[in-house]
């Protein structure tokens, strides 16, 4: 045998494997992404006036970054859920209010980086805001983050009340100094929302829903989001005044993975 044919001998294998790991990645990536259910919709599409300030889209939130799995700014939800949110809208635009949400749908993509985040304990970039007083080493055994979340499954939300004529919120600048959610109203981030005692996603007790030491305006604000949504088959999550969910769920035992995007609902279709 040859040098030569001995030299290329040897890279049969080489090239073999090379191909076997381009094949592969060619494979993975054209992987399709999971799709939501038929009965999904954007809530743009059921009631375009409810102000939607989706907050794991961008990086104000308790980790700091845009969350994996929201590619656009949207909230998605069973058509039951967004159908329910429609007529609170309704009762609360009467009253001079508006509905605004921040968090709809969540991928479990999205749940899998808040769990990554919080085992991360030297990652406390937001901790002045979101969790001043909570321990990190505490956020799984008090609740706060958690392997799965209602939200995966399409029919829980989180929101609050905002005033007619809305505002505009001022945006969130990264770098600047943290206030922590439970400050005066004046004093935390200014969101354009009606006051209710602390800011979203705020991990503190205070954040219960009927904390007795939440009075005053700040508990009516509370009280007409409860009661409101209350009467139209919503259940209220009593650690958190802005986590709601639509009853009875069409899919109670199922947490989804597509993506946060209007191609999660037309692809396909």
């Amino acid at each position: 045998m040859t040098r030569l044919s001995r030299a290329l001998r040897g890279l049969v294998p080489a090239l073999t494997a090379l191909l076997t790991v381009t094949t592969a990645s060619a494979t993975a990536r054209a992987t399709p992404e999971p799709r939501a259910p038929k009965d999904f919709v954007a809530l743009r599409s059921v009631d375009p006036t409810i102000v939607q300030e989706m907050r794991y889209f961008t990086p104000h939130n308790f980790v700091g970054e845009r969350i994996d799995g929201y590619e656009q700014p949207l909230c998605l939800l069973t058509r039951p859920a967004a159908q329910a949110l429609h007529r609170a809208q309704e009762k609360l635009l009467s009253q001079g209010y508006t509905l605004k949400v921040y968090d709809c749908y969540r991928p479990q993509r999205a749940v899998d980086h808040f769990v990554r985040w919080a085992e991360d304990l030297d990652d406390q970039a937001m901790k002045a805001e979101f969790y001043p007083n909570v321990d990190k080493t505490r956020l799984f055994e008090d609740g706060y983050i958690a392997q799965k979340s209602g939200h995966s499954r399409g029919s829980t939300m989180d929101l609050t009340i905002v005033k007619l004529p809305v505002k505009p919120t001022h945006p969130y600048v990264p770098g600047r100094p943290l206030v922590p959610c439970y400050a005066p109203k004046d004093q935390r981030f200014p969101d354009n929302s009606v006051d209710m005692g602390t800011g979203f996603d705020c991990f503190d007790t205070l954040a219960h829903t009927l904390d007795p030491r939440i009075q005053g305006p700040q508990r009516a604000n509370r009280l007409l989001l409860k009661n409101t949504l209350e009467n139209l088959g919503f259940v209220n999550l009593a650690e958190e005044w802005w986590h709601y969910t639509y009853k009875p769920e069409p899919y109670p035992d199922t947490y989804f993975d597509f993506p946060v995007s209007s191609k999660s609902l037309t692809a396909g279709r």
